[in-house]
């Protein structure tokens, strides 16, 4: 039997327990998945008296996972974070789900390569972006406000980086991919620079939405995805790992993204 949950603070609003519940009835898997409050810091104290044996991980727990996991997979350490805790033998096991979950949610929109990214943002969620896109972006820019966070930044892409300062925002109109990784309303202020863009505008939020410069997007008569399509894909990847097999990507995409719409009303 599985018994998982997602652990993170703020954690009451995450739609995580909702899919997997969804996906382990579907699969005829005997599993249960919940939420948990755990704050920054807590996370080794949390691990060493649970019974359970797996955990998805969000905000702020990704990075702090690093120093109390016992095995940390390649793309934990490229992203410098994981979101997917399993027990072991001889302790926890660490992996990330969210470059895949870039990775399918692009190719579900058709998007398997592209002459110019630009990504909005330098933190957790935006190196799993920079390092989905190494493959499939012939150049790839980055709006970053803090110059602290270039060399991860450089290790998830893998490659060479070109770095934008905050304000050269007029980029947003020409790049063939722009992916917003900020928090809710950072990105606002870019919706007055926004005239014709060309290209794709992926939005990892999903609630509430559309965001600001998600609906400028849309009413330019350009493409959006939403985060739920990031939440979804990366959500199948941990199933998998979860109850040890494979998935129909595609099926499992429609009943999780049909539950979370109709969920969010």
């Amino acid at each position: 039997m599985i018994d998982a949950a997602v652990l993170g603070s703020p954690i009451g609003h995450s739609l995580s327990p909702l899919l997997h519940n969804v996906a382990y009835k579907h699969l005829g898997v005997q599993g249960q998945y919940e939420a948990i409050e755990v704050k920054s810091g807590q996370l080794s104290e949390f691990l060493s008296t649970t019974q359970k044996d797996v955990f998805s991980l969000t905000m702020p727990l990704k990075e702090e996972a690093l120093g109390v996991a016992h095995d940390v997979s390649q793309i934990a350490k490229r992203i410098s974070g994981g979101n997917t805790l399993v027990r072991s033998d001889t302790g926890w096991n660490l992996t990330s789900t969210d470059v895949e979950g870039f990775k399918y949610a692009l190719l579900g929109h058709g998007i398997s390569k592209v002459e110019n990214c630009l990504i909005i943002g330098a933190g957790a969620t935006a190196r799993a972006a920079v390092a989905a896109v190494s493959e499939l972006a012939e150049n790839i820019s980055v709006l970053n406000r803090n110059p602290e966070r270039v060399a991860q930044m450089n290790t998830a892409a893998g490659r060479a980086v070109t770095y934008l300062p905050w304000e050269t925002n007029s980029y947003i109109n020409t790049a063939d991919l722009v992916i917003n990784t900020t928090p809710a309303h950072v990105a606002d202020q870019f919706d007055s620079a926004l005239k014709s863009p060309q290209g794709v505008l992926f939005e990892v939020l999903y609630h509430p939405w559309p965001t600001v410069l998600a609906q400028s997007w849309m009413n330019s008569g350009a493409k959006v995805i939403d985060g739920l399509d990031l939440l979804i894909h990366q959500a199948i990847s941990q199933v998998e790992i979860f109850a040890q097999l494979s998935v129909n990507r595609s099926e499992m995409y429609g009943l999780m993204r049909t539950a979370a719409l109709d969920h969010l009303g």
